[in-house]
C-alpha cells in the first residue's frame, strides 16, 4: 500500500460560534461553557472534564495501590520478615487488591470511556449528563470511604474477596470490613449510572451514517463493559449488603451455626468476580485494536472477528465463575462443566490476539511508545493466558488453588493486559487531551523498565507457586526454602526487586508528564496520522466536541477522508486528499449556527457526598444515617426541579429554509 502525497486547495474557516452561557436554576452559574477555576471542575458536567478527572484519581489509587505492594514485597523479599506484623499484612494485600481492581482498573477504564466514546460516535456529550458527573463523585466518595478504615481502628483485612466466614465479627472486630462494604455499594452506584449512560449514549447517539459495524472497537469494548456491569454490579451489591447486615445488624446468611451455607458468597462474589476480569482487560484490547493499526498503517485485521470475540468473551465469561471454587467441594459435574467452560473462553480470546498479530504483519510499523506498549500487552498478555488455560484442568487447578501460581497468572493478565493497555492510550491520546505529546525517549524508557519490572516480579511467582507457596502468607522461612533453581528466598528476593523496578517505571511516567508540560511545543492536530473521529477536532477538543457533526460514511471515517484509493484490481495506493488542518477549517466553515450545552449543577455532588454520610450512620450511629438521608432526599429534590436547560440561553430556532448544518444539538436530554 502506497501513500501518495499531494496538495489540496485550503479551505477558508468559518465564523466563530456564538457563546454559549449556561445557568443554574438558583443562579450559581452565570458564565460561559468554558469558564476556569475550581467551580468550573467541581460542577461541571462535561464529560472530558470528567473523564480527566477519572483519570486523575485512578492514578492516585494507582500509586497507593503500587506503595501498599511495595510494602508487601518488603516484608516478603527475606526470610522470617518484620517490616509489616501479620494483622497490617492482612490489611495491606486486601487493600493493595482493592485499590486496584476498584479504585484504578474500573476508574481508568470510565476515564477512557468517558473522554473519547462520544467523540468517537460523533456525540457533543453523554445521553445523560449530570448523572455522568454524579457517577464520578459517588466514586471518588466511595473510595475515599473504603481507605477510611485506615484511620479510624484499621482497614479491612478479610482478601480482596472477603470469604465467609473469615470476614464476619467474630474474626474481624474492627470497622475496616464495614467500611470496605459500604464503600464498594457507593462505587458500585458509580459504575451502574454510567453503565446506563453510555450504553444510552452508544444506542442513541451516534451521529448520522455510523451504524453500529461502523463503530471504533474501542467503543465496542467499552459498550461490552457497560452490559458487563449493568449485570455484574447488581450481584455483587446484594453480596455487599448481605455482609453488611450480618456484620452490622446481626443476621446469618452466612453462618452455618444458623443452617446457613458460606458457600453462597462465594458464588455471588465469583458470578461478578469473573466477569469483573473481562470489565477490566476488555478496555484495554479496544486502546490496543485502535493503537495497532495507526502504527502498523493498515486497518485492523478482521475487524468483525475482533468486535464478535469481544462480545463473546463478555458473554461466556459469565459461565466461568466456579474455576475459581474447584476445591470447595462442588462436585465432580460441576467441576466438568466449568472446566470445559474455561476452555472455551480462550477460543474468543486467542482470535483478539491473531487478529492484532495479522495486522502488524506486512505493515509499516512505527515503534512509538503507546505502539511498544501494545504489543507489550499482545506478548504479556498471552503469558497470563497461557497460565490460565492450565486451570481449566481441574487436578492442576486444584494443586495450584491458593499458591502464587494463581497470584503470577492474575497479574500477568491484568498489568500484562490492563495496565499496558492503559500506558498505550495514555501515549497514543495525550496530545488528544492535553495539546502535547508525551516525550517518546523517556516513555521508551517508561515501557522497557516497566516490562523487566512485570516479569521479574511475577514471573518468579510461578515457580514458588509451584513449589508450594501459599498465597497471602506472612512469613517464609529459609529452613523451608528449598535448593538450587527451587530456592523460594532467592525467587522472592528477586519478585521484589522487581516490584521496585516496575515503581521505577511509574516514577518516569509521572517524570515525563511534567516535562512534557512544562517544556514540550504544542502537538500538531493529527500527530499519529490517526483513523477514528476523535481526531476530527481541535486538540483539545471544544466544549461542544464538534463545530458540525460529522456524517459517516465509512469504518474508520477520518482516515477515509484524508485519503482515496487510486489503486487497480487488489492494489491499495492511497492518495492524500486533505490534511487533518484542512477537515477542521471546513467544519468550521459549516459549523451549526445554534449549540446547546447542559449547565453546569452542584447537585450531583451533593448527591453524592451525601452517601458516605450514610455509610458512617449505618456503622456508628443511626442518627447520622438519617441526617445523610434527609440530604439525598433534599438532593434529588433539588436536581428534580432544576431544569436542564440554561434558562438564559439566546436560542434561535432555525428557519425552515436555513438547510442542512443549522439544527440544534441538543444533550443531556435537554429541550430548548
Amino acid at each position: 500500500m502506497a501513500i501518495i502525497e499531494r496538495p489540496v486547495p485550503a479551505t477558508s474557516v468559518g465564523p466563530a460560534l456564538p457563546t454559549v452561557t449556561p445557568s443554574s436554576s438558583l443562579g450559581v452559574f452565570r458564565r460561559p461553557v468554558a469558564a476556569t477555576g475550581w467551580r468550573s471542575w467541581v460542577f461541571t458536567v462535561d464529560h472530558k472534564r470528567l473523564g480527566i478527572m477519572y483519570g486523575v484519581a485512578a492514578t492516585f489509587f494507582f500509586v497507593v495501590g503500587g506503595i501498599e505492594a511495595l510494602l508487601i514485597r518488603l516484608q516478603l523479599a527475606g526470610p522470617d520478615g518484620t517490616v509489616l506484623s501479620a494483622d497490617v499484612y492482612n490489611q495491606m494485600f486486601t487493600m493493595h487488591a482493592t485499590s486496584m481492581v476498584f479504585l484504578f482498573a474500573m476508574p481508568m477504564a470510565a476515564a477512557f470511556g468517558n473522554y473519547f466514546l462520544p467523540l468517537q460516535v460523533g456525540a457533543r456529550d453523554v445521553a445523560f449528563p449530570r448523572i455522568n458527573a454524579f457517577g464520578f463523585w459517588s466514586f471518588l466518595f466511595g473510595a475515599m470511604f473504603v481507605n477510611a478504615g485506615w484511620f479510624l481502628g484499621g482497614a479491612a483485612d478479610g482478601g480482596w474477596f472477603m470469604y465467609a466466614p473469615n470476614s464476619g465479627v467474630a474474626y474481624s472486630p474492627s470497622h475496616g470490613i464495614d467500611f470496605w462494604a459500604i464503600g464498594l455499594q457507593i462505587t458500585g452506584i458509580a459504575s451502574l449510572s454510567g453503565a446506563i449512560n453510555l450504553i444510552v449514549t452508544v444506542l442513541n447517539m451516534r451521529t448520522r451514517g455510523m451504524s453500529l459495524m461502523r463503530m471504533p472497537v474501542f467503543t465496542w469494548m467499552i459498550l461490552v463493559v457497560q452490559f458487563l456491569l449493568l449485570f455484574a454490579i447488581p450481584v455483587i451489591t446484594v453480596a455487599l449488603f448481605l455482609l453488611t447486615f450480618q456484620r452490622v445488624f446481626g443476621a446469618t446468611f452466612f453462618s452455618v451455626e444458623a443452617g446457613a451455607d458460606p458457600l453462597l458468597w462465594q458464588h455471588l462474589f465469583w458470578i461478578f468476580g469473573h466477569p469483573e476480569v473481562y470489565i477490566l482487560v476488555l478496555p484495554s484490547f479496544g486502546i490496543v485494536s485502535e493503537v495497532l493499526p495507526v502504527f502498523s498503517k493498515k486497518p485492523l485485521f478482521g475487524y468483525p472477528f475482533v468486535v464478535f470475540s469481544g462480545a463473546a468473551i463478555g458473554f461466556v465469561g459469565w459461565g466461568v465463575w466456579a474455576h475459581h471454587m474447584f476445591a470447595s467441594g462442588i462436585g465432580p459435574i460441576s467441576v466438568a462443566v466449568f472446566s470445559m467452560s474455561t476452555m472455551a473462553i480462550a477460543v474468543p480470546t486467542g482470535i483478539k490476539i491473531v487478529n492484532w498479530t495479522l495486522t502488524m504483519w506486512g505493515g509499516k510499523l512505527r515503534f512509538t511508545t503507546a505502539m511498544l506498549f501494545a504489543m507489550g500487552l499482545v506478548v504479556e498478555f498471552t503469558i497470563g493466558g497461557l497460565s490460565g488455560v492450565t486451570h481449566s484442568v481441574a487436578p492442576s487447578d486444584t494443586q495450584q488453588t491458593d499458591t502464587y501460581y494463581i497470584v503470577a497468572h492474575f497479574h500477568y493478565v491484568l498489568f500484562g493486559g490492563a495496565v499496558l493497555g492503559f500506558f498505550a492510550g495514555f501515549y497514543y491520546w495525550w496530545p488528544k487531551v492535553f495539546g502535547k505529546c508525551l516525550g517518546e525517549r523517556l516513555g521508551k524508557w517508561n515501557f522497557w523498565v516497566m516490562i523487566v519490572g512485570l516479569n521479574l516480579t511475577f514471573g518468579p511467582m510461578h515457580i514458588v507457586g509451584l513449589q508450594g507457596q501459599p498465597r497471602r502468607m506472612y512469613v517464609h522461612t529459609e529452613s523451608r526454602a528449598g535448593e538450587g533453581f527451587f530456592n523460594i528466598t532467592f525467587w522472592n528476593f528477586a519478585a521484589s526487586v522487581g516490584a521496585f523496578i516496575i515503581a521505577i517505571s511509574v516514577l518516569l511516567f509521572l517524570i515525563n508528564i511534567w516535562h512534557t508540560h512544562r517544556t514540550a511545543p504544542p502537538a500538531p492536530l493529527d500527530p499519529w496520522d490517526a483513523r477514528t473521529l476523535e481526531w476530527m477536532t481541535t486538540n483539545p477538543p471544544k466544549a461542544h466536541n464538534f463545530d458540525s457533526v460529522p456524517t459517516v460514511h465509512a469504518l474508520d471515517e477520518f482516515f477515509h477522508r484524508k485519503y482515496e484509493d487510486v489503486g487497480e484490481g487488489d492494489e491499495h495506493d492511497l492518495r492524500r486528499v486533505a490534511t487533518a488542518e484542512e477537515l477542521l477549517a471546513e467544519q468550521e466553515a459549516n459549523a451549526d449556527h445554534h449549540i446547546h450545552l447542559p449547565s453546569p449543577s452542584y447537585w450531583p455532588v451533593v448527591l453524592a457526598f451525601a452517601l458516605p454520610i450514610v455509610g458512617f450512620g449505618v456503622i456508628y450511629n443511626h442518627l447520622i444515617a438519617v441526617v445523610g438521608a434527609s440530604i439525598v432526599v433534599l438532593a434529588m429534590f433539588g436536581w428534580a426541579l432544576e431544569p436542564s436547560v440554561a434558562l438564559d440561553t439566546d436560542y434561535d430556532p432555525p428557519a425552515p429554509d436555513d438547510g442542512p448544518g443549522t439544527e440544534l444539538a441538543t444533550v443531556g436530554g435537554g429541550r430548548p
